[in-house]
């Protein structure tokens, strides 16, 4: 019965996710560096998980790192956000995936500039962005405060 369910899921997010969303969400993929929605996006907001919707990162604690996908010194909520061991294409590297849905979100690595020098390097394909000015009117209300 598990699998029923499973493939069900699977079909609903073939429908609503595009293929990209689909490959990096669902399939650990990468898509390509400067040429994806958010690397050098500056609206003032936050990135929550394209599957859940879940909150993720906010535009605070976006940088340009220059590796071409969007970059954060750090997640809105920690607790959201899970780190797994990638030893994919010969590397080794921590993965970082939403812990709702369990969507591939991209890689941390331990050279940012914040704080903890973190830089979560994260793929557009699994954002969806909400702008500051709609955070209310979205369900994301609680959000507002990060923008005062």
């Amino acid at each position: 019965m598990e699998s029923y369910w499973k493939n069900k899921e699977q079909k609903s997010l073939r429908e609503s996710l595009t293929p990209m969303q689909y490959e990096v969400t669902q399939n650990s993929g990468t898509e390509p560096p400067f040429r994806n929605e958010f690397w050098n996006h500056k609206g003032e907001g936050i990135y929550v998980d394209i599957v859940s919707g879940k909150p993720l990162f906010s535009s605070k604690d976006k940088y340009d790192s220059g590796c071409g996908w969007p970059s954060f010194t750090k997640p809105i909520q920690e607790f959201e956000v899970v780190e797994k061991l990638d030893t994919s294409h010969g590397m080794v590297r921590t993965e970082v995936r939403s812990k709702t849905a369990d969507s591939h979100l991209g890689h941390v690595f331990n050279d940012g500039p914040g704080p903890d020098g973190l830089r979560y390097c994260i793929n557009s394909a699994a954002l969806k962005f909400i702008p500051r000015e709609d955070l209310e009117k979205e369900g994301y209300g609680r959000y507002v405060s990060l923008f005062q």
